[in-house]
C-alpha cells in the first residue's frame, strides 16, 4: 500500500486547493460512486468496496448508500454498526466508531474547519480535528457531529442535533448545540411492553 500523505492535526495547515489532497479525494469519490450504484441486494460487492476504502472495518457492518467520505481511509468503524441512507463523513483527520453504532439517516460528520481569518480561509487554509464515537451509540436523523467531538458509550443524540462539544457516556442528548437532556435510566427499559406474539407470519 501507497503512503498516505499526511494531514496535520489541531493546527493551520494549507487543506483547501491543495493538489495532494484533492488527488486522494478524488480516488475516494470514485470508490463512493461505485459503491453507491450498486444494487441493495449485492452485498458481497458492498463489503468488498469497503473493505477497500475504509482503514478498518468489523463485523456485520452496513452503509446503507448512498454513503459519501473524503478520504475512507481515515475511517475505523467496529462491529455491528449500521449506516441508514444519506451518511457524509468528512474524514480529514480520524474517524472513529465503536461497536454496535446506529446512524439513522442524513447525518453528516466532518472533522475539517475552515479558519475564521477571511484571509487565511481565502487562502484554503483548515484545522482537522478527529471525531471518535463510542460503542452503543445511536445518532438520530439529521444529526451534525463538528470537528473535535467525542460521543460517549451508550449515548443517544435526538434527531436534529448539532454536536459541538464531547458528550459523556450514558446519556441523552438534544439541540443545537447539543446538550444533555438527561441520563439513561432503568425505566428507559420498561417504556414499551415488549411484544409477545410470534415473529414467523
Amino acid at each position: 500500500m501507497s503512503e498516505k500523505p499526511y494531514v496535520p492535526l489541531n493546527c493551520f495547515f494549507k487543506g483547501s486547493y491543495n493538489p495532494t489532497y484533492e488527488a486522494e479525494i478524488r480516488i475516494c469519490k470514485d470508490k463512493c460512486h461505485r459503491y453507491n450504484q450498486l444494487s441493495p441486494n449485492d452485498s458481497e460487492q458492498q463489503q468488498e468496496i469497503l473493505r477497500n476504502l475504509l482503514g478498518k472495518m468489523g463485523d456485520g457492518v452496513i452503509f446503507v448508500p448512498p454513503f459519501w467520505c473524503d478520504f475512507g481511509y481515515h475511517i475505523q468503524v467496529g462491529n455491528h454498526f449500521y449506516a441508514n441512507h444519506n451518511l457524509v463523513i468528512q474524514d480529514g483527520a480520524s474517524v472513529t466508531f465503536g461497536d454496535d453504532v446506529f446512524i439513522a439517516p442524513n447525518c453528516v460528520l466532518t472533522t475539517a474547519e475552515h479558519a475564521i481569518d477571511p484571509t487565511l480561509r481565502r487562502d484554503g487554509v483548515e484545522i482537522a480535528k478527529p471525531i471518535h464515537i463510542g460503542n452503543n451509540v445511536w445518532l438520530g436523523a439529521n444529526v451534525t457531529v463538528l470537528a473535535g467531538v467525542t460521543i460517549g458509550d451508550d449515548s443517544v443524540i435526538g434527531a436534529g442535533s448539532v454536536v459541538t462539544k464531547d458528550i459523556p457516556p450514558h446519556v441523552v442528548a438534544v439541540g443545537t448545540p447539543c446538550r444533555v437532556l438527561r441520563e439513561i435510566s432503568a425505566s428507559d427499559r420498561s417504556a414499551y411492553p415488549f411484544y409477545q406474539g410470534s415473529y414467523n407470519l
